[in-house]
């Protein structure tokens, strides 16, 4: 017996892209980011490039961020989290 999954949309891999990449999704929700990403180019960039960005970023120490890179970066998140 095959069971039909439901068709996942651009918007919701993007909800579920870090599980996806992590490998915590469960196996039927790993089946529908599959299928998707068979169908829609955008969304493979997409998750190629946040994978590329997780494996970068767990390279970075606190000893390669600049100061001033850093007061950057919590101005963007305390902007980010106050809208």
């Amino acid at each position: 017996m095959t069971v039909e999954l439901e068709q996942l949309s651009c918007q919701e891999l993007v909800e579920l892209v870090t599980e996806y990449v992590e490998g915590a999704l469960a196996p039927d929700e790993h089946e529908r980011v599959d299928r998707h990403l068979e169908l829609c180019q955008g969304c493979r960039t997409y998750v190629e490039q946040m994978r590329q960005t997780i494996e970068l970023t767990g390279r970075l120490t606190v000893e390669d961020v600049s100061p001033e890179a850093e007061l950057a970066l919590l101005e963007a998140f305390r902007a980010w989290h106050s809208a």
